[in-house]
């Protein structure tokens, strides 16, 4: 009996089960197995600290390697949560902020003021009246793409329907009409002193100074841009495409769903820096020099010295829908979440004029007076019952 619980402490698995076989042990062998059951407990609480530190430095292991993990998961996360929200729709971040206070306009808006206000109020007037008439307006027409396929994906494929490419001749013909009429304006109005203007042919669309046909990067913004150039003089220049103009989403609108879905912030973080900057790059005043007596032919071209002959100069731009709405909203100072009010169909023009004073005008939107109402389309939509 004594043999046997000696066997069954020395082969306990556990403390439990050694004092299990203790208290089968004859009482007469108490005084002979106390040794050993005390001998046996201090080997049994070692080995527990031994598991216990070895447990402890796993854990430690794991979480050092899943520490990075755990960190990209916790700052992906922590953004979403703690935004704060304009009226519960979108994050307060995302909301334009006007330099002035609507509806205040800002004279420097695209910070091309020549110099600061004058202090007295008739000295200023005076100089803006000289800037207006010796310095340079923009036009701006800004040209929506032509309807096209929606089915596809892949951009290459997603070209002008047939009826996209007809509204596409027909807005060429009416542009090159446009600059045939403004040429002889500026004709019959004596600003054709210079006989580099364009020759003896008072019809000729050069003699509007038009400068360039600008496109974005998209397929079917390049074909209607191209099909456009087909009626316009040679002498316009068609500019690289340039992907700042791609469509995307140029700011949040109000109203808005409350809130908005974390893929709607996702795109205006990716989209809204692009378009903001497409607009400061194409819409804004042709800076103003003072004349002096040094000046000469070869002036910079971004001041109203190289076209002391032309009062007016003309660009086009060819692009989207949500870019034409986004630059009229920030031209005129209106809040750029109001973009989604304004529609314009398929190859309509929106026609912006810049002052060299800064002020900004409209004098179409969504024009589509060149296209027979079977033709006039926004998207897949025909007509107007829709």
């Amino acid at each position: 009996l004594f043999q046997e619980s000696v066997s069954f402490v020395a082969n306990a698995s556990s403390p439990f089960s050694m004092f299990s076989s203790f208290s089968r042990s004859s009482k007469r062998y108490i005084p002979l197995l106390t040794p050993l059951l005390v001998g046996r407990v201090v080997v049994f609480a070692a080995c527990d600290k031994e598991v216990s530190e070895e447990k402890k430095q796993s854990l430690e292991g794991e979480s050092s390697n899943n520490q990075s993990s755990t960190v990209t998961e916790k700052q992906q996360q922590q953004p979403v949560e703690k935004e704060e929200l304009y009226h519960g729709m979108f994050p307060v971040r995302q909301l334009w902020k006007p330099s002035k206070e609507y509806p205040l306009w800002d004279a420097n808006w695209d910070q091309r003021q020549p110099h600061p206000p004058l202090e007295k109020r008739e000295d200023e007037r005076a100089r803006q009246r000289k800037i207006r008439k010796e310095g340079v307006t923009r036009h701006l027409i800004l040209v929506r793409h032509g309807q096209y396929d929606e089915t596809h994906k892949e951009d290459e494929k997603r070209i002008l329907t047939e009826l996209g490419r007809e509204q596409a001749h027909l807005t060429g013909k009416r542009l090159a009409e446009l600059l045939r009429q403004t040429a002889k304006h500026e004709s019959t109005n004596g600003d054709d002193d210079d006989e580099n203007l364009g020759g003896d042919d008072d019809d000729d669309p050069l003699r509007c100074n038009i400068r360039v046909v600008r496109v974005s990067n998209l397929a079917r913004a390049k074909e209607t841009a191209a099909l456009i150039a087909q009626h316009l003089p040679d002498g316009v220049v068609l500019a690289e495409p340039d992907p700042l103009l791609n469509e995307g989403k140029p700011a949040h609108t109000v109203p808005s769903p409350r809130p908005v879905s974390s893929s709607s912030i996702e795109k205006w973080d990716e989209h809204h820096p692009r378009i903001e900057e497409a607009f400061q790059k194409y819409v804004h005043r042709r800076e103003y020099q003072e004349p002096s007596d040094d000046d000469d032919d070869e002036s910079d071209d971004n001041t109203n010295s190289s076209s002391k002959n032309h009062k007016h100069e003309y660009e086009i731009i060819v692009c989207h829908a949500n870019l034409i709405r986004y630059f009229v909203c920030r031209a005129l100072q209106l809040p750029p979440e109001a973009w989604l009010r304004f529609c314009n169909f398929n190859c309509s023009l929106t026609y912006l004029t810049i002052r060299p004073t800064g002020s900004a005008s409209l004098r179409m939107f969504g024009d589509i007076g060149h296209l027979p109402y079977e033709k006039s389309t926004f998207s897949q939509h025909e007509g107007f019952n829709w």
